[in-house]
Formats: structure tokens, C-alpha cells, sequence
């Protein structure tokens, strides 16, 4: 007997995970699958599709494996477009003129993106933002452009803005509702979201309704909005929502729902039982769901109907977390606080640009719903607890607090979570699935779980908890908790330091290959880069360095919030010549430049453009200056007081030594920034003991204090030894720092290190004072080989074409970015507010 055909039609995600289902079901014994997908090649994930602009490639983004298919027994038939399904004859129609019979039919066809009727939308330089083709497609064209905008601020809106910013192009975000991401936020935590994109040089028009776009020319030259404004773009992304792809079972005489959609039931079938509908095609009570976590849950419920189980869709809590043009923003549940006697708690930090709102029943008892905006820290938690319905405890406010801010932890911590709740809603996988696959399976690493459990490989918002809670049930068991770099590392980043010194490996490439898998991620690319920088002192942006680097060691220059720059120069130990002095202020007037004295005695250069910072560094570095390392984890500065060469008080000079401190440790990369100062006397006035190390003038000598800082958790510094002459003190200090370097975790400051580190400062004092582990030579060495091989990276990259030819804001055009603007102020320039950069238009 030939076995019933099963036909697919819809190859995305949710049609994808149906087949996995299948699969892992054994429908293929069973069942003749076959899998017809429109686009020209397999599914894909869609959810990170604007990684695409990130580097990512088709292949990277594919979710399956070549031949996968075919080696399960299902028949993929991709660029086949189906035409129409005729019920009578039980066929499906294909564009080749064939048709396939079958018994019964799987619609998961998804959405199209809605393009709203005005006029213009068809010219040449309007596109949608759906399908690798449409990403491809929009960056080629977006090589000839200067701005464009996007037509919708929902979710999908806000990340084909960011790619438009990512592409090189002045970018307006235009939405026709009072906020942004209508669904998700409220008015607060619309106007917080607002504030931080508008910060990044974007412009945000809501309220606002498109009436044209113009394109005298035959191609985009504006959009005009229906208060007569005209925005000068020659690009245009629609993203102003989706439509149910419904049209075949229209065609098919089945029920579509009044606001369209495929109508079904609690078991995913249409008005016909022999053509069930998954995914964002499918209306389940009068709701189209637009996410891929309610489509997998479809899927679930329509493999049990077709092979038999109790699954059903009931419906779908539409949490959503996700970080938008650096923003995090996070929604869970009643996101909005409609239920009936729904208490609410928030936090607002408008300086911080944080806004935490989470909404209680009636009873204030209960999680129903939350939304974050600018920190979505607890986020997995907070969206189980919701689900599961647990009560909150006696102290719902740390629900809502930062970290740091609340008096308890938040909610408990993923044990307090009863078994079932759910922690990954896009695979439906609770709390009591993760603990069993990691008790009885051995589980060690987030990764296991993700392939045993399917959790956390939907939309990736649960990773965290699964973290916390894997390194819970750990401790339990008394196994010792994993500290992997990043899934792409199975190493600590003090067993990565020791892999690159061991096997003297000089690229990110080198390392991957032999130690790790993958092609890394925004964690493991700097903290390699850094580990290499520590390790041999090669220049940042040298040969297969750059592309690893973050924003401010890309550019030698830390970015501000207007998209300009900070250029500091080294003021080593804050001595200063006046030629020197009168060099910055000219260069300061040249280049229209903000100048303020910083907290380690340097002078900041504030608002300086991307293309600015080579001759800005050119005239600095003819007048005697040279990098000061203020962007990179790297030693800052050695703040010193003017010591017995002009205090009365002061014992030793203490200028002199901290200059012999500060050029020797110049262009020294470690896990985190290092901070220094050198007092003359117990006055303390240069603040010793609030620094990474600190040293103190005495009669006999100097007294040397370590691990210290300030910062939003500030640590008194630990005296370490006394009474030392200054060879001996410097010579304890390319100890402790190299140790430091060797041994410390991913951006972790050496304070936090010290709390961390198993016997604490005696254990520290008998490797560095009493050489206990027989490292002391090899730590010296390596320090020595550091100061040996020391280079001003703005110097070098100013003699080097290569290094040069990214100082340029835009790929595509010449000129400098128009969305910097400056405005006077107490006789020196800031950047503009919005509505001072638009003076003429009203704030939507």
C-alpha cells in the first residue's frame, strides 16, 4: 500500500520546524512529505535576518543542513510556487503546469508585508524588508544613496532602520501611531525608546502619516508626509505590518477570517479537516499571531493531529525581547495594563534612560504583564513567572528594580519557579524539562541544553535563565560550574591567554580553528583581540586585528551619544608644558572642538567626526602628544600630586615617579581599564587608594595599595607592602598586573578579580611578593617585552594607508555625517538637541 501524501506548502521557519517535528514523530515511515518553498533556497532564519548586514551570509542563516531533508526522508522542492489547491480533486496546482495529489495539506505559507497605497510606492529605491533578496537588493541600492527612511516603527521597522543606519545612510523612522512599537510599550516607555534612538542620530517622526513618495526623476527624491513636511530621502523601506498570506485558501473556498487569515481551530485545522494552517497565514480565534514562537506552537499542535496526541493552541502570550539599535526592549504579557484592577509598579531613570513597568492582578499577587525598556535584565524570569502565575512574594518591588537597586533578588531567581513553568516559549520547554535534561543527561553547558532540549533556540531571550539555571542545578550536585567564554569557546578567556602564550598564536582565526568552533560573536571577538593585543602588543588595527574590535578601538576614539568622537591625548602624570597647553587650544579652535579637564589630569576633546580625528592626531602628535589609550582596556592614566618638588608636605616625587610608571605601562591592554595614581605624601591628594594600584610617598620608601576603584561600586584599595625602594616597587607592579592580565575574567576590573580570586590578598601577596607559584621571571618578561615593543597607535596608523582609509563616515558619499549638529554654549559647542537640529518641525 503506498503510504498518504503529506504536502507542505511553505518552507519558513514554522514550516521548517513542522518538518522537524515530523521528523522527530517518524512521519516519514509513515507519511510521504513533501515540502514546497517558494524562495530559491531552504529555510532560514528569519528572526535574525538583519544579521545579514552584520556579516552573516545566507549559508550562516540557513536552518538546515544541506541534504538533511532528503536524509530523513522528505522530498524539499524549493523555488516551486503552488498556484492554487482544488479540494475536489485533492491536488495541489505548481507553477510548472503539474499538480501533486494529496491527502492532506500543511498551509504555512506566512505573511507579506503591507505596502500602504500611496502614491509612488512602486519606484525604483522602495523596497520591503522580508527575504535575503530584499536585504541584497536594498544594499546594493543603498551604495548609491544618501538618506532613506522607514515606513513603520514597529519591531521589524526599527531593525530595517538600523540597517539603513549600519548601510552608511542619514535614517528617519516614520509611524503613523503617537509612539514607537505600538504593541509592545506604553507612552513612557515609548518616549525612553524614542529618546535613546534619537540620540544615535536617527529621526523619528511619529504621528505621522505618509501621503507620497516623490520621485520626479523615475527614483525616490522624498517622502512627503501629510502635514506637508517633505523628507529628502532617495530610499524607502516599507515595514508597516504584515498581511496573512491567505490567498490560496481563498481560492480554495476555505473560511478566512474578516481581517484576513486562515481560520482554525484549537487543533490548527481550516474549515476543511484535510488542510490544516500554521503560522502567521493561520487566524486562531480572531488573532493573527506574528511572531515564530506561536507559530512553532501550531506546528506542535498540528503534528499531534495529523499523528495523534493531546497538543492544542490555545492561544499565545506574545513576549518579545530583543535589543533595537542597541536598545534593549522587552514585553511580556499584558504589556499595556488592561486587566480589570491591574496594580502596576515603575521604575523610570530618565538620565539613564531605563523605564521598568511590571503590572500585578487585582490582588497585587501575580505577574500578568511587563514591558523594559533600556535594561531588560530579568526578563526570562519575570515573562515565567507571568506564565507560570506564581505568586510574586513579600516584596513585588524588586520585580521592577535595576540590578543593584532592589533589596532582594529578583523574583527569587529562576529555582523559585515552579517545574512548570514555561522558560522557552518559542519550543514550549519549562523549567522541570531543563533540570531533568541536566540531571539525567550530564548536562554541563548551555549549548547541550539548546541541543537537547530545543530551549533557547527560538528568539534567544531565555539563554540567561538557562544560564542561571544550569549553574544552579550545578551547585546541587556539587559539580563545578563551566566559565565558557561564549559558545564558541569551551574556555575561560584565562585558558584562552594561556592557548594563544602556549601555542604563540597571533590571530583570532588561529585560535578559532585549533580551540574553538563557529565564527565567534560580539563576546568572544574583542576578548580575543584583547587577549592578543596583552599577549604580543601588535597594533589594534593591524592585519586581522580590526575586524575584531569594538566601536571605540575601531576608530582609536571614544564614541559620544550625538555619533562624534573624544580625542584624549596622554598627560602623562598630568605634567604639562605651556607650548603644549596652547597646542590643544588651537587645535581645539581649528576644529570647533569641546574641551573639559578630566578626572586623571588629561584634557578631553569632546565633538570631534569620524573624519575629523586624523588631523586632529597629525597636529597633536607634531606638538609632542601622543595616544592616551582613553578608548581601549588599557592602562588610562597615573594621576599624581606635585610631590616635595613644590609641596611643603610632600616626602619623594611623586611626579617623577608616577611619569616613570606611566611610560612604562603606556599601550598596556588587559581585561579592563587601568587606573593609577602616585601620592607624595599620606595627604593622599592624587587619590591612590581608589585605583587599580596606588602607590604612597613615605620617608623610607613607598607604600603600594592594589585593586581599588570608583565607579557606581567604589572599593578602597588593599596596602600590599610598604617601606619599598622603587626598583622593588616596580618590579612588584609588572607582577601584579601581568597576573591580573593572565588570570582575570572577560572585563572583569581588578577589584572584582581580588573578591574573586581563592585566597584573596594573602594568596595574591605570596605569588607577587614571595613568588610562590615560580612565575615571578616569566611575569617580569613578559611585562619587559611589553614596554619593549610599545607604539602610539594614532602615530602608526597615520603612517599607514591601509589603517587610514576607514576614517571616512559614509562608504557610498563624500562629506561629513549631516545629522551632527553643534550649538554654542558658554563659549564652546554641544551637540544639538532634536528639536534644536529642527527648529521648523514639530516633535511628533
Amino acid at each position: 500500500m503506498s503510504k498518504p501524501t503529506l504536502i507542505v506548502v511553505g518552507n519558513g521557519m514554522v514550516g521548517h520546524r513542522f518538518i522537524e517535528l515530523a521528523i522527530e514523530r517518524g512521519l516519514p515511515r509513515s507519511h510521504q512529505l513533501v515540502v514546497l518553498g517558494e524562495e530559491p533556497r531552504a529555510a532560514y532564519d528569519r528572526v535574525h535576518l538583519s544579521s545579514f548586514f552584520e556579516g552573516k551570509t545566507a549559508h550562516d542563516l540557513s536552518l538546515a543542513s544541506p541534504g538533511g531533508y532528503a536524509e530523513s526522508g522528505v522530498e524539499l522542492r524549493v523555488g516551486e510556487r503552488v498556484l492554487g489547491i482544488d479540494r475536489e480533486t485533492r491536488t495541489v496546482r505548481l507553477s510548472n503546469r503539474r499538480a501533486l495529489a494529496y491527502d492532506q495539506v500543511i498551509l504555512a505559507t506566512g505573511s507579506v508585508p503591507f505596502v500602504p497605497p500611496v502614491a509612488g510606492r512602486d519606484l525604483p529605491g522602495c523596497f520591503v524588508y522580508r527575504t535575503i533578496e530584499d536585504l541584497e537588493a536594498i544594499r546594493a541600492y543603498a551604495a548609491r544613496a544618501r538618506a532613506g527612511a522607514v515606513i513603520g516603527g514597529g519591531l521589524l521597522g526599527l531593525e530595517a532602520a538600523s540597517a539603513l543606519r549600519n548601510l552608511g545612510l542619514e535614517t528617519h523612522v516614520v509611524e503613523l501611531a503617537p509612539r514607537l512599537m505600538t504593541l509592545q510599550v506604553d507612552d513612557a516607555g515609548g518616549a525612553i525608546l524614542r529618546q535613546k534612538i534619537e540620540a544615535l542620530g536617527l529621526f523619528v517622526h511619529t504621528a505621522a502619516s505618509t501621503s507620497a513618495i516623490e520621485g520626479p526623476q523615475g527614483r525616490v527624491s522624498g517622502l512627503r508626509l501629510a502635514d506637508g513636511r517633505v523628507l529628502e530621502v532617495d530610499l524607502v523601506v516599507f515595514s508597516a505590518g504584515i498581511r496573512p498570506r491567505d490567498d490560496l485558501a481563498r481560492a480554495a473556498g476555505l473560511v478566512v477570517a474578516e481581517r484576513g487569515g486562515v481560520v482554525i481551530d484549537d487543533r490548527c485545522a481550516t474549515s476543511d479537516p484535510d488542510v490544516l494552517a500554521i503560522g502567521e497565514c493561520a487566524s486562531h480565534r480572531g488573532r493573527v499571531h506574528g511572531l515564530v514562537a506561536p507559530g512553532y506552537q501550531m506546528a506542535r499542535a498540528a503534528i499531534d493531529t495529523i499523528a495523534g496526541g493531546p497538543e492544542r493552541f490555545s492561544g499565545f502570550d506574545a513576549g518579545t525581547k530583543l535589543k533595537l539599535l542597541g536598545v534593549d526592549v522587552a514585553s511580556f504579557g499584558d504589556a499595556q495594563g488592561t486587566t480589570p484592577g491591574a496594580r502596576t509598579l515603575s521604575y523610570l531613570d530618565a538620565i539613564a534612560g531605563v523605564y521598568r513597568r511590571v503590572t500585578l492582578d487585582a490582588e497585587g499577587k501575580r505577574v500578568v504583564g511587563g514591558v523594559l525598556v533600556g535594561d531588560s535584565t530579568g526578563f526570562g524570569e519575570l515573562a515565567a513567572l507571568c506564565r507560570a502565575g506564581s505568586p510574586v512574594g513579600p516584596h513585588p518591588e524588586d520585580l521592577v528594580l535595576p540590578p543593584g537597586r532592589a533589596g532582594a533578588p529578583r523574583g527569587g531567581g529562576p529555582g523559585a519557579l515552579p517545574a512548570e513553568a514555561i522558560l522557552c516559549s518559542c519550543l514550549n520547554v519549562s523549567k522541570g524539562a531543563v533540570c531533568q535534561a541536566i540531571t539525567s543527561g550530564g548536562l554541563t553547558e548551555v549549548s547541550a541544553i539548546k541541543a537537547c532540549t530545543r530551549a533557547g533556540t527560538g528568539c534567544g531571550s531565555c539563554v540567561p535563565v538557562l544560564s542561571d539555571l544550569l549553574k544552579l542545578e550545578l551547585k546541587k550536585t556539587g559539580a563545578v560550574v563551566l566559565n565558557h567564554l561564549c559558545e564558541h569557546f569551551a574556555c575561560s578567556r584565562q585558558e584562552l591567554y594561556h592557548l594563544v602564550r602556549v601555542h604563540r598564536l597571533r590571530t583570532f582565526d588561529e585560535l578559532l580553528a585549533r580551540h574553538g568552533r563557529g565564527a565567534g560573536c560580539e563576546i568572544c571577538k574583542p576578548a580575543v583581540a584583547s587577549i592578543l593585543a596583552s599577549a604580543w602588543n601588535e597594533h589594534v588595527l593591524g592585519r586581522g586585528h580590526r575586524k575584531l574590535q569594538d566601536t571605540n578601538d575601531r576608530y582609536l576614539a571614544n564614541i559620544q551619544k550625538d555619533g562624534t568622537y573624544s580625542v584624549i591625548p596622554r598627560v602623562a602624570a598630568g605634567e604639562i608644558t605651556p607650548d603644549q597647553l596652547i597646542a590643544l587650544g588651537r587645535v581645539a579652535k581649528k576644529h570647533g572642538l569641546y574641551t573639559k579637564i578630566t578626572g586623571g589630569q588629561r584634557v578631553d576633546l569632546l565633538g570631534a567626526r569620524m573624519e575629523q580625528l586624523p588631523d586632529i592626531w597629525r597636529e597633536l602628535i607634531d606638538a609632542g602628544f601622543e595616544s592616551g589609550h582613553a578608548y581601549g582596556k588599557a592602562l588610562r592614566t597615573v594621576k599624581s600630586c606635585v610631590g616635595s618638588t613644590w609641596c611643603r608636605y610632600g616626602v619623594q616625587d611623586s611626579v617623577g615617579l608616577a611619569l616613570k610608571l606611566e611610560h612604562r605601562y603606556k599601550g598596556l591592554r588587559a581585561p579592563h581599564k587601568i587606573k593609577s595614581a602616585v601620592s607624595g605624601c599620606a595627604r593622599e591628594c592624587a587619590e591612590a587608594q581608589g585605583k587599580d594600584f596606588g602607590v604612597i610617598a613615605t620617608e623610607n620608601g613607598y607604600n603600594l595599595y592594589v585593586c581599588g576603584n570608583g565607579g557606581m561600586r567604589p572599593r578602597h584599595a588593599d596596602l600590599f607592602a610598604t617601606d619599598l625602594d622603587e626598583e622593588t616597587l616596580v618590579r612588584y607592579v609588572d607582577r601584579f598586573l601581568m597576573f591580573y592580565i593572565r588570570t582575570a575574567d572577560r572585563l572583569q576590573r581588578t577589584s572584582t578579580w581580588l573578591e574573586a580570586l581563592e585566597g584573596g590578598l594573602d594568596y595574591l601577596k605570596k605569588v607577587v611578593i614571595e613568588d610562590s607559584l615560580g612565575i615571578a621571571a616569566e611575569l617580569e618578561a613578559e611585562m619587559q617585552a611589553t614596554v619593549g615593543s610599545y607604539q602610539c597607535e594614532w602615530r602608526a596608523t597615520l603612517e599607514d594607508p591601509e589603517k587610514m582609509r576607514q576614517f571616512q563616515p559614509f562608504v557610498n558619499a563624500p562629506g561629513p555625517d549631516p545629522s551632527i549638529v553643534m550649538i554654542r554654549e558658554r563659549g564652546q559647542p554641544r551637540p544639538a538637541t532634536w528639536d534644536e537640529k529642527n527648529p521648523s518641525r514639530k516633535a511628533g
